[in-house]
């Protein structure tokens, strides 16, 4: 065994037993520094025969003499009292003259710069980096030592004389632990490198790609990975702009529709794309919509998020009820494949008149690297004969397990139907019997044989239900929802052409191929759609008194969406269906879109505006909207007025919707500059049943009216009192009668300083 040992030195008090007096009488050499003792000297009992005390100064703690004018003698005779220690000791473990000399042990220096410039912990030369750098160390009685680290890092400067980097580098935790976990790059919270150079950008790590230039192709993306950006003119006519990107997904992107609760802000929890309930939000991927409008974030603003939780929690500012549709589309991390993005886009501007553009983006799970979700050879064959039915991926789970005290286990129990032996699960204590551990998943109302059983046992319990003449009365059973490996392709061309000064063409085609389970060929021949938009602009100005005061605008669309065609996001707008008198969430089906519109404009921004819009759908659905829009500002009175009427006809019903919105205000500029004003708003949607000639349950009927005073939006200090009351009216034979009233009063208030 071979066992350290350090050498220690020191310096104690002590007395000398051989001397009892603290005099000390000495003859001593003249030298410019002279060292008295290896003790500390009692001050004013030093004493110099001969030589007077303006000829010299001591340093009494270290016993050192020095001289301020040398005498000619060679030597002096010095007498002086002592403590019986020396006043500053010096104590170490280790002399570092031990230890220089071994590599791997050598102290950390720096801001050792000849030229006397600090440049910190880390060094990188010419480049400008600011940031912060820690450690901690935690351990206790119960738990190991742990080491964490804080970083932020931030980077600019130049490579060279041409190429410009960026860097911004934050890890908030790195576990170092005993058991020997490393440092991952997901692991960090940012890790971004950016590259660029006169016509070219390359960004690495954590990047963002945002796409709105094309209607078929639009997203927003959070990736981990690579993407390249070039900018270059091949002649003298003609542009081009490439962007080349390469990444895995961090998350997956859904969209949740629900009703708010009656004087309920919050929170609300969200809920993934195959109903997964625990999961992590993307930061900053969120939107979220009360009514069809866009809410921002923030405790001073209209909601705040938890993203570890995933719920939503509404602040004061925005009064949620029964009647709040709440919309929130988001991305979340999952996580049961390796997912792969690739995305390319190539434009061309050809003379500043056609632009042509070209974009392919594929995203796909890689099914042979699980990562959450962990397959059986079983569960992939399941898959495999599964085809696209994705929604009846529950695998039968019934686990054995060891009997315990405190365990919810089931029994298998069989029995005799009279067209042969079945069996199902029950709870039992017994130890004999209680063999099987299960989960239980929800598979929907008249689907399933299992419902929750309230016993009082410790834990949920499900209990059979049986069928009631071949028909299932549960809504649960014992099984694992199994999450399908997907691929989803789009690509799109798309056109943009200057006819004239004043009118232009826009076209855009795209095709899409999601295939929602790769582990099977099954129903693999139906996985294509197509998509195609057409849009015609025109600008006139009209002759006036005054010159390019007014002006027409006329416009042709149409688009055409094939029940196939699955785009990476929303195409419309969040309520575009509920002008249509249709549900939120809709079954896809091939749908033509019409419309034509035209409207005044002056160069205040007061327009005028009529929109024609004939929308039909493949599953029997054919609509036709008219919509009238004004603004108006003249001297402080603000007039913001819509009246929207849609006729529509389907297989079993008929109806319209009507929503009119008058809001008229006045600026008060003599009082502070307050704003006070009126709004009145009917939404009516009146379906009729063409077989019972009754009204159909999906009508319904509100009117609001709400007088409201605001503070100047160009004070520092806001705030604001609306008072609004809502009438609803529902579906009661082959009309509509009034259900409730509801009076509603809200005080806003936002303090920033005087």
């Amino acid at each position: 065994m071979l066992l350290p040992s350090l050498w220690t030195s020191g310096q104690f008090p002590f007395q000398n037993e051989n001397k009892l007096s603290n005099l000390r009488q000495k003859k001593l050499p003249i030298a410019d520094t002279m060292h008295l003792d290896t003790i500390s000297i009692v001050p004013r009992t030093f004493f110099i025969e001969g030589i007077p005390d303006s000829n010299y100064h001591l340093d009494f703690i270290n016993a050192v003499l020095y001289w301020n004018r040398k005498p000619s003698a060679d030597s002096v005779l010095i007498s002086y009292r002592v403590f019986p220690f020396r006043l500053n000791p010096v104590a170490q473990h280790l002399n570092y003259d031990s230890i220089s000399k071994i590599p791997f042990v050598i102290p950390l220096s720096f801001n050792n710069n000849p030229y006397g410039s600090s440049k910190g912990m880390f060094d990188f030369g010419n480049l400008s980096t600011t940031g912060s750098f820690g450690r901690q160390i935690s351990f206790g009685n119960s738990q190991d030592a742990v080491l964490n680290s804080t970083l932020n890092l931030q980077m600019q400067g130049m490579l060279g004389d041409s190429i410009e980097i960026r860097a911004a580098i934050t890890d908030n935790n790195i576990p170092i632990q005993p058991e020997g976990n490393t440092q991952q790059l997901n692991e960090f919270d940012q890790v971004f490198l950016q590259f660029s150079k006169k016509n070219w950008q390359l960004s690495l790590g954590d990047i963002d790609i945002r796409q709105k230039q094309s209607y078929f192709l639009n997203f927003y993306k959070r990736l981990e990975g690579i993407s390249f950006e070039t900018a270059n003119r091949i002649s003298r006519s003609v542009g081009s702009n490439t962007l080349v990107s390469g990444s895995i997904a961090k998350g997956k992107f859904t969209r949740n529709v629900f009703q708010g609760l009656e004087g309920n802000q919050g929170p609300y929890r969200l809920t993934g794309a195959n109903n997964e309930i625990f999961f992590i939000v993307l930061a900053n991927t969120e939107r979220v919509f009360l009514d069809g409008e866009l809410m921002q974030r923030g405790e001073d603003q209209d909601y705040v998020i938890n993203y570890n939780t995933a719920e939503v929690t509404f602040t004061p500012k925005r009064m949620i009820t029964k009647d709040t549709r709440i919309q929130v589309e988001f991305e979340y991390a999952d996580r049961n494949y390796l997912n792969a993005n690739l995305y390319l886009s190539q434009d061309f501007d050809i003379n500043k008149r056609l632009k042509l553009h070209l974009g392919a983006f594929t995203n796909s799970d890689a099914r042979n690297s699980q990562i959450n979700q962990t397959l059986d050879a079983n569960q992939k064959l399941f898959l495999t004969n599964l085809g696209d039915s994705i929604q009846n991926a529950f695998y039968p789970n019934a686990s054995l397990d060891t009997f315990a005290a405190g365990k919810v286990l089931y029994a298998k129990i069989y029995f005799n139907t009279g067209s042969g032996i079945d069996s199902f699960y029950q709870y039992s204590t017994n130890p004999d019997s209680a063999r099987y551990n299960l989960s239980f998943v929800i598979v929907g109302e008249g689907k399933g044989n299992y419902d929750p059983d309230l016993n009082g046992a410790n834990g949920k319990v499900y209990r059979y239900v049986p069928p009631v003449n071949g028909v299932k009365q549960g809504s649960y059973e014992p099984a694992l929802l199994l999450v399908t490996p997907k691929k989803q392709e789009l690509l799109n061309l798309g056109i943009d052409y200057a006819i004239s000064k004043n009118t232009s063409l826009v076209t855009e085609v795209a095709r899409s191929n999601y295939d929602a389970n790769t582990f099977s060929k099954i129903n693999n021949g139906d996985d294509a759609g197509y998509a195609a938009k057409i849009i015609v602009n025109n600008k006139a100005p009209l002759r006036t008194k005054k010159p390019k005061e007014l002006k027409l605008l006329t416009g042709l669309d149409y688009e055409y969406v094939q029940n196939k065609f699955k785009p990476l996001e929303r195409l419309r707008e969040v309520e575009f269906t509920r002008d249509w008198g249709l549900p939120l969430v809709l079954t896809p089906a091939t749908e033509n879109i019409l419309k034509a519109f035209s409207e005044l404009r002056n160069k205040y921004s007061n327009s005028l505006r009529y929109q024609f819009t004939n929308y039909n759908r493949s599953d029997g659905y054919h609509g036709i909207q008219n919509t009238i829009l004004q603004v108006s500002n003249l001297k402080g009175w603000r007039l913001n007025n819509q009246f929207v009427i849609t006729n529509f006809n389907t297989l079993s019903t008929t109806g319209h919707f009507v929503r009119p919105i008058i809001d008229v205000s006045k600026e008060l500029s003599k009082i502070w500059g307050l704003r006070l004003g009126i709004r009145y708003s009917l939404e009516q949607n009146r379906t009729t049943n063409k077989f019972t000639d009754s009204a159909d349950l999906t009508s319904f009927s509100f009117s609001t009216y709400s007088v409201y005073l605001q503070s100047s939006q160009r004070r520092k200090n806001k705030y604001g009192l609306n008072f609004f009351t809502r009438e609803d009216k529902y579906p009661y034979g082959k009309g509509l009668i009034r259900g409730d009233r509801s009076y509603n009063i809200n005080l806003l208030s936002s303090t920033l300083g005087s």
